[in-house]
């Protein structure tokens, strides 16, 4: 996602590659580069300052992020631009290694120093640097005076309420990249909402690597349950979405808020990974497949119209058909309304690296294709079995596709992740809320009338 905006000094143009977690880094580092006198163009060949806000999570994130800086490093030869700035994952996760690996990069600022980048490209064009990496041990916490430009529209914000992750999955290297568990105190989000609402935001997605682990680190009340008693109460705040919940610390009290707060949308991220006993316990997953099933049942009888979005992964080391064959099954069973899957890779540094015996690729292929062509078919049930319905929608504004006028949201659908709805009649601006009567459901996303 290309982000940027316009002000005067050096010209700085910036990608931002990743999660949304990463988007809000590049939105404090856009802000952090503003607040300094600096300006953001649109046109990377007009740019003086080039920067890329990394993602290495994966090795298709890495490759992407790498991809994407040597197409950049061109314009050091066909551009205005004289320092080309790497940030965040890549350099925290490899180091002193990209130094051989990427020799047009002037600067490497992982994700403990992002938010110092206005001294480090002051200290850069002085040519006082012997160093080109710095990669300081992820502390960084954001706070309500953190300078940040959206990059989202803006009716809708991210805010992150936490960072790092305490969890040892043993495919997952975010622990190594971000560090362990850090929560921002209440008053500090709290505070930050405000803030977006004066602005004018009236949508909210709370992330983290986990958002339910939010205060366990700390003596910050009544963890996630309170967080969310704070922040309903904020006025012009009309959806407040949960994202990365792990179901481990999923607790009664957060379930009876998603059932009883009307500002809170009947909507739950829980990345699952799994369903098999054999394979969580490979995976270092601290749930079974009798918690999974009792929590999701408890979920779905407690908030009936809950839209659950989970995150599966199919060939990790020691799948068995067995396994597969209980994932597909649960997957069929408890018909989720989104779902994504990851095939399983190697990540260099993480212990599953060293689990044998490794699923053949074309295995992984065809689990993958398999779960996707299950999921689809519940997915387009499910769409249509809305049609009819009246929902609340926030209009985005004018449509992807050419078929259609408009185009929004429900309180079921997240931003950028899950399907839209189209609007085939009627009129309103984006970042209005309107009620859209379903006439159509299509396999991701649905198309209805403003009425």
């Amino acid at each position: 996602m290309e982000l940027s905006t316009s002000m005067v000094m050096d010209k700085i143009y910036l990608v931002s590659l990743g999660c949304a977690k990463n988007l809000v880094d590049s939105e404090v580092i856009q802000g952090t580069l503003v607040t300094s006198g600096y300006t953001l163009t649109r046109d990377k060949e007009a740019a003086e300052i080039i920067i890329v806000n990394t993602c290495a999570f994966i090795e298709e994130a890495t490759r992407e992020a790498i991809s994407t800086i040597l197409e950049l490093s061109e314009q050091k030869r066909v551009g205005a631009c004289r320092y080309l700035v790497v940030c965040g994952c890549l350099p925290q996760r490899y180091k002193e290694a990209l130094l051989q690996e990427l020799p047009e990069v002037d600067l490497f600022l992982g994700t403990g120093e992002f938010q110092h980048i206005a001294q480090h490209l002051k200290t850069l064009k002085q040519g006082h640097y012997k160093s080109k990496v710095f990669t300081a041990r992820p502390t960084y916490l954001l706070n309500p005076g953190t300078p940040r430009i959206l990059a989202t529209p803006g009716y809708t914000a991210y805010v992150k309420i936490a960072e790092g992750c305490s969890h040892h999955c043993t495919y997952c290297i975010i622990p190594e990249i971000r560090g362990p568990h850090k929560s921002r105190s209440p008053q500090s989000i709290a505070a930050e909402v405000k803030n977006l609402a004066a602005r004018g935001v009236r949508e909210i997605n709370l992330i983290a690597q986990d958002t339910t682990y939010y205060g366990l680190d700390s003596s910050c009340g009544s963890g996630l349950a309170g967080l969310l008693k704070k922040l309903v109460k904020i006025p012009d705040i009309r959806w407040i979405r949960l994202l990365y919940c792990h179901p481990h610390n999923l607790t009664e009290e957060l379930i009876s808020i998603l059932a009883g707060k009307q500002t809170v949308c009947n909507y739950l991220d829980l990345p699952l990974q799994h369903i098999s006993d054999p394979v969580l316990k490979r995976m270092g997953r601290r749930t079974t497949t009798t918690q999974i099933q009792e929590l999701l049942q408890m979920i779905r009888s407690r908030v009936p119209a809950i839209a659950l979005r989970t995150t599966l992964m199919v060939g990790f080391p020691g799948e068995t058909e067995k396994d597969f064959a209980q994932l597909r099954s649960f997957v069929q069973t408890f018909a989720f309304e989104h779902l994504g899957i990851f095939r399983y890779r190697d990540e260099e540094g993480t212990a599953a690296c060293k689990l044998t015996p490794k699923v053949p690729e074309g295995v992984k292929e065809e689990r993958y294709h398999d779960i996707m062509t299950l999921q689809s078919g519940i997915s387009r049930k499910k769409n249509r079995r809305r049609a009819g319905q009246r929902i609340e929608v926030l209009v985005e504004g004018a449509s992807s596709s050419p078929k259609y006028a408009l185009q929004g949201r429900a309180a079921f659908q997240a931003p950028e992740v899950d399907g839209v709805i189209f609007i085939e009649k009627g009129k309103a601006s984006a970042g209005s809320f309107v009620k859209v009567r379903i006439t159509k459901g299509l396999t991701y996303d649905l198309v209805g009338e403003i009425v």
